[in-house]
């Protein structure tokens, strides 16, 4: 059985809708900018991926509003616009054929800050009812599925920047089971004073205060990361039954995906990334030299760069694979990270072009890679790695490949 990609919808700081996502990747249209949702000029960063021209009464009915964190927003937004870009609707598909598997790393924190400032200052009876699902991870996947009545088998994961891959990953295996059609991808946002410090509590945010400067994946200046917010959804669907509908179009296939765990901190053993890579590339039955392009975590630390680094010298050899890490425009985007650049290596397949990695200019020579910098790179894409780490060992690979009719 093949899995494809039949409808994709991107919400992210540098542009709202899949076009505009992928016009401004290319372009190098940087996302990253100074908060504007509170004052941020007594914290130690104030950079951030950050969506400024999202109006959700423009996108969604009033009813859901008052019920919604803007994460949610965000991915009701995007998964709207991927079932219309897969032509799909209720009547499509059975309701028990058609399910939903999203991730979400932060949960609602804007919306849970709202509500305990109003019961800490107020009392419990100004709480809003829906504070009982509308901060829970899983409530990306559960109002999607009402909204479009998709009502076959669903789940909600949680990994950090690797969850995003892990719903596409698990969407993929749901098809597999049977299920003709679902609903995958990841969205997060939390620019409210409450999850803006949580982030910096971390440790690994930048304090850099130049947009074009602050967030530089496996550059010898890079010293941290941007948080950004948004994220990408995706229509994974069996290709039979694609075709048998009638589905407009195919992006490509999910070929392959794995995950792994690294080892207990001390051990001495190598972190997991590496394995998760070969792993994936198992699973698509590919070689190393059958990929095109490596979408790299791109973590912007220089000991993370480094890993990852030697992970992907040990994978493919010195540089023997170009590599890329869009996301140096957007921020990181936690779950929403990988669904994003599985977007753009999609994307990149059908329009042979590989994107820059932002405003990367100086990459170590120790580290080995052929890092796209600049300006994109034009040439033909038919398979791409998509890599993602989350904080505390999860390590997500997902390969792309151009659809073939098998």
């Amino acid at each position: 059985m093949t899995t494809v990609i039949t409808g994709i919808g991107a919400a992210t700081p540098n542009g709202l809708g899949t076009e505009a996502f992928w016009k401004a990747t290319l372009t190098g249209t940087n996302g990253v900018r100074e908060l504007t949702g509170f004052d941020a000029s007594a914290y130690p960063s104030r950079l951030a991926g950050q969506i400024v021209d999202y109006d959700a009464k423009a996108h969604l009915p009033s009813r859901l509003l008052p019920q919604t964190d803007v994460s949610t927003r965000y991915a009701l937004t995007a998964a709207a616009w991927a079932l219309a870009d897969a032509a799909v609707d209720e009547n499509t598909l059975p309701d028990y054929d058609m399910g939903t598997v999203t991730s979400n790393a932060l949960g609602g924190f804007a919306f849970t800050h709202q509500e305990f400032n109003k019961l800490w200052s107020k009392g419990s009876e100004f709480v809003s009812v829906y504070e009982s699902f509308a901060w829970f991870y899983a409530v990306n996947t559960g109002q999607i599925s009402i909204r479009h009545k998709l009502r076959g088998p669903s789940a909600a994961l949680v990994g950090e920047q690797a969850g995003g891959l892990d719903a596409v990953g698990h969407a993929r295996r749901t098809v597999e089971r049977g299920t003709k059609l679902v609903v995958s991808g990841g969205v997060d946002a939390a620019f409210d004073p409450w999850g803006w410090a949580s982030q910096l509590a971390g440790g690994r945010v930048t304090t850099a205060t130049d947009p074009e400067a602050a967030y530089l994946p496996f550059d010898e200046r890079a010293a941290g990361y941007v948080p950004g917010e948004g994220g990408a959804i995706l229509i994974a669907e069996d290709a039979a039954s694609a075709r048998e509908r009638g589905a407009p179009r195919i992006y490509g296939e999910i070929a392959g995906y794995a995950s792994t765990f690294d080892p207990k901190p001390g051990s001495g053993r190598e972190p997991g990334l590496r394995r998760a890579a070969e792993l994936a590339l198992a699973d698509a039955g590919l070689a190393p030299a059958d990929i095109d392009v490596v979408f790299a975590d791109a973590a912007g630390l220089p000991e993370l760069d480094r890993i990852e680094a030697d992970a992907l010298r040990a994978v493919f050899g010195p540089r023997g694979v170009p590599v890329t890490a869009p996301k140096a425009l957007t921020g990181r985007m936690y779950a929403g990270g990988g669904p994003a650049d599985l977007v753009s290596a999609l994307l990149a397949i059908r329009d042979g072009v590989v994107p820059a990695s932002g405003f990367t200019a100086r990459v170590p020579d120790a580290y080995g890679i052929d890092l796209v910098t600049g300006e994109p790179r034009t040439r033909p894409v038919s398979a791409a790695l998509v890599l993602a780490r989350g904080r505390w060992g999860f390590n997500s690979a997902v390969v792309v490949t151009r659809h073939t009719d098998h």
